[in-house]
């Protein structure tokens, strides 16, 4: 008779020897690690929100809305008050102007509010020792170990995201060892407890990343009647001077000017909503976090911050998409000889390209966004 599979928790007991190894090959201590390897306890949550797929794709108006909000723009301007002068400092030494470093924050943590209430060591090991991802998260518990000795931290208070993403600014243990520095001059580098620490460890990776000092994010603007919007997307990179040439012009109205600083066209929530004009900062901010909706919400809530006006073109109210019906808008584009790729739920440029197509075939603004006119076409339902 064949005996019964070990359960996950057993299977994780199974495999802390290994964490263990892995841990002293390292360079840290045997004894130690066996000790706080050997005290940390499965996290069966992680493993759930790991598996756990959206039903539904989110818009850009409900991400957007739930991000940017007065709450959030003011509490950005009281702690540029509160931190002013070391924010300059900053600026001054890594190019980071104050409200993206704040904008950073509020998106991440709100500015400190939440920073996340899983066990870090714990979670790290639960998904290290899952056959799903097990070589990062091994690397990423080691490197958290080796944080632990080195700042000396006690793992009870290493607190943060069920994934392992720590502190005000929510750093992954690889992000916390390479760019994390002291900037409250304790001799410590706490990202939990000094916000100094983690605006200074904020802007050393924005400026590591490729930040370019002096250029703004992006902006809103508006494009003339009749734009083609084959031009929209990251493939399709010109000069302010030529967007100006193309009829893109401010939110306003005014005009772009003559600038040679090349930029690309995001339409997150097709023609009807704000366009975006995005410049190579914009590509920065996805090197933190790769979502064109949490690069534009930084973007916006930092001019925020700094005083700017709200959109001009309002965020219009769109109907809800299940992956399942994107699935099937997919699997539609594909037999009528769209190739889309293996039907996945997914909004990815390869789909927004087929969407296009299937928009120009039949007379429809060629936006690339899944319109109810698209949709009904295809036969799918919306919510």
């Amino acid at each position: 008779m064949a005996s019964e599979a070990p359960s996950a928790a057993e299977a994780f007991e199974a495999c802390k020897p290994s964490l263990v190894q892995r841990a002293v090959e390292s360079g840290l201590a045997q004894t130690e690690m066996k000790a706080v390897i050997d005290a940390l306890q499965y996290q069966a949550r992680v493993i759930e929100l790991d598996r756990r797929q959206p039903e539904f794709v989110q818009t850009f108006p409900d991400y957007f809305s739930k991000r940017v909000n007065a709450w959030r723009i003011n509490k950005g301007r009281e702690h540029y008050a509160k931190h002013k002068e070391f924010l300059q400092k900053l600026n001054n030494q890594y190019g980071i102007p104050p409200h993206y470093l704040l904008a950073f924050w509020g998106l991440e943590t709100n500015y400190g509010g939440y920073k996340g209430k899983m066990p870090v060591l714990d979670s790290l090991a639960t998904l290290a020792c899952d056959p799903r991802r097990t070589q990062y998260f091994t690397q990423e518990l080691v490197v958290a170990l080796g944080l632990m000795v080195r700042e000396s931290l006690s793992p009870s208070d290493m607190l943060g995201s069920w994934a392992g993403a720590m502190g005000h600014t929510q750093f992954m243990p690889s992000a916390y060892q390479n760019y994390a520095i002291d900037g409250d001059g304790d001799g410590t580098i706490n990202l939990w407890q000094s916000e100094q620490d983690a605006l200074a460890s904020a802007a050393n990776f924005l400026s590591q990343l490729g930040w370019k000092p002096g250029f703004r994010w992006g902006r809103e603007v508006q494009l003339a009647n009749g734009f083609d919007y084959a031009l929209i997307g990251r493939s399709n990179k010109r000069s302010v001077s030529e967007w100006a040439k193309l009829g893109v012009s401010k939110a306003d109205g005014s005009s772009l000017g003559q600038a040679d600083i090349k930029g690309y066209l995001v339409v997150p929530s097709g023609h009807t909503g704000p366009k975006f004009l995005v410049y190579d900062n914009f590509r920065t901010i996805m090197r933190w976090n790769n979502s064109e909706f949490y690069a534009i919400a930084v973007g916006h809530l930092a001019d925020k911050i700094a005083g700017a006006v709200d959109l001009v073109t309002p965020l219009p109210e769109l109907p809800t998409y299940s992956l399942a019906s994107i699935k099937k808008l997919q699997t539609f584009l594909n037999e009528n000889g769209i190739d889309v790729g293996r039907p996945d739920g997914i909004l990815g440029p390869m789909t927004r390209e087929g969407i296009r197509t299937a928009q120009r075939r039949n007379s429809m603004t060629a936006d690339g966004f899944p319109s109810k006119e698209l949709m009904d076409m295809a036969g799918v339902s919306t919510n």
